[in-house]
């Protein structure tokens, strides 16, 4: 037997692996010291790797998708379910994406003479009700709000509504806002002097929804709501369609997601449009998800509301009407479009953190050496307007580290250890590829800035090729039902009708997307009824 022993446990705590010694004298323990040092690269090594499998563990896109999609947002600490049903929790990481978003299309709508507002959360019912096919559209996903106060129990011990404090007139918690913003458009304009007047508001809308999923569809939600006001029917068709290109421009440029421009049928437009213009986007599992809405709502609400202006010859006209609108649902079209089945993959314009750097060291004294050249070259890379963590804390492991920025989608992982600091280089990955290379310090700013660009652009690439390899022409109704099962963007003839159009959701759960504007229209047969058709449609499964 040996009298002085050692007695290793190694154990798994989730990510982290705790090695238990328990030694009797300081010459075992020398030896075990001894021990570490010659293998820990290995340990190291080792540890990392499970480590990472630990941190990610994600299910594969390939197995379950929608399963994917839900431990991902949760796991890259983007939201969370909160204990209000059909609510969620943005964390800081994802509402740091949302605030990139926000504040590129603020200063996009800027540029086109949009100014922000802020209208009431609350909604008198009776509003909704002077427009018939916009209350129709919402009325079943309303909260509504009864009364103003609460007061003590019986028993001392909880609260109940004030059966004395009802509201004489109950109050909507907005699912939009065109009727309280059209009642106060009546104030502001009186004469065609006052147009066009051009308002957006960033807030949140309540829509209460049964089944909720994060960030696609949920009983609240962040969005912005664009309202304007125009002289003429063209002038308003016209910016309906300007704020169109203006969320493709974004979806395509900001977020290296393709879509597909159109109109949508009648029986998808908005409650209360007479065209709604949208932004497909295709996501890996071949279904759409409208990403963006511009609708030209004609004289509706100015007749709603009673909002006329003197025209050039002082004679009363009612004000033309637009909206639009994108929402938090454009988190989960970055997730769905770029993502695998490591984590996230953020296109660089719109990560929190574009470039993170890391330091391996031996000693103290090797780790302040190795802090001060990533330091600097962190300020340089700042000063190129570029945003930088260095993560020296050294609670961590660097393998912990690198599964960790790696499933948040950190475009660029820079890591410097003692060999590199010596010979003044430095290993460079990029996440969309995973792919590594060892690159002089000198240059890495310029290698850097010109890794971001190039990764944007790869990005985008990859995801338009995906789509578009995935875009089918189709004249056989039989073929169809069978092939959109694997999903993708199917074109094919339609005849105009509601009808048929209802035959095909009901058949396949597949929608009318849109009339496409990318493709030349040409005259057919429908492949449902057989009867003429004057245009093909875009039809997809969607979330």
């Amino acid at each position: 037997m040996i009298k002085y022993g050692l007695l290793f446990a190694l154990f798994e705590c989730k990510c982290t692996y705790f090695i238990i010694m328990m030694y009797q004298n300081r010459e075992n323990y020398a030896l075990l010291s001894r021990y570490l040092i010659n293998f820990a690269p290995k340990i190291e090594k080792k540890d990392s790797e499970i480590m990472a499998k630990e941190l990610k563990n994600l299910t594969k896109r390939s197995e379950n998708y929608s399963q994917w999609y839900n431990e991902l947002v949760v796991k890259a600490d983007l939201a969370e379910q909160s204990d209000v049903r059909g609510c969620m929790v943005i964390k800081p990481y994802g509402y740091a994406i949302w605030e990139k978003m926000q504040r590129i299309l603020d200063d996009m709508f800027k540029q086109t003479g949009v100014q922000n507002a802020y209208f009431p959360l609350l909604i008198p019912k009776s509003f909704l009700s002077r427009e018939a096919e916009h209350v129709e559209g919402f009325a079943k996903e309303c909260a509504v709000v009864t009364h103003y106060r609460l007061k003590t129990n019986e028993t001392h011990d909880g609260v109940v509504v004030d059966p004395e404090a009802k509201l004489e007139e109950e109050l909507i918690i907005r699912p939009t806002s065109e009727t309280i913003i059209w009642n106060t458009f009546k104030n502001w304009i009186h004469s065609y002097r006052d147009l066009p007047l051009l308002v957006n508001q960033w807030c949140n809308v309540m829509r209460w929804e049964m089944r909720t999923r994060l960030f696609l569809r949920t009983a609240e939600f962040l969005w912005q709501e664009g309202h304007t006001a125009h002289a003429t029917r063209e002038e308003a068709e016209e910016r309906a369609r300007m704020m169109l290109k203006v969320y493709a421009d974004f979806a395509e440029k900001v977020m290296a997601v393709p879509v597909m421009q159109g109109v949508k049928s009648e029986t998808e437009r908005f409650a209360g449009a007479l065209d709604t213009y949208t932004i497909e986007a295709m996501m890996q599992d071949g279904k759409a998800l409208q990403s963006g809405t511009s609708h030209f709502l004609g004289q509706n609400f100015g007749k709603a509301f009673e909002v006329q202006f003197l025209n050039k010859d002082n004679q009363p006209e009612y004000a033309w009407a637009t909206s639009w609108g994108v929402s938090t649902r454009l988190m989960g079209a970055l997730i769905m479009t770029h993502s695998d089945d490591n984590g996230l993959v953020l296109p660089p314009a719109l990560a929190p953190i574009q470039v993170v750097l890391i330091p391996i060291y031996k000693t103290e004294e090797q780790l302040n050496a190795i802090r001060e050249k990533l330091a600097a070259i962190a300020d340089e890379l700042k000063s190129m307007g570029i945003s930088v963590k260095l993560d020296d804390n050294d609670q961590k492991r660097p393998g912990f580290k690198f599964a960790d920025y790696e499933l948040k989608g950190v475009p660029v992982r820079l890591v410097m250890g003692g060999r590199d600091l010596e010979q003044n280089t430095i290993e460079v990955m990029r996440r969309d590829t995973l792919e590594k290379e060892t690159v002089p310090c000198d240059s890495i700013a310029s290698t850097v800035k010109s890794l971001l660009d190039e990764m944007q652009t790869a990005i985008f690439e990859k995801a338009r090729k995906y789509r578009d390899e995935r875009i089918y022409e189709c004249e056989d109704y039989e073929e169809f039902k069978e092939r959109i099962k694997d999903g993708g963007f199917f074109l094919c003839h339609w005849d105009g009708t509601p009808e048929t159009e209802a035959q095909i959701k009901e058949d396949t759960q597949a929608t009318i997307r849109c009339v496409p504007f990318a493709f030349e229209q040409t005259p057919g047969t429908d492949m449902v009824s057989g009867k003429p058709a004057k245009y093909r449609v875009l039809i997809a499964r969607s979330y």
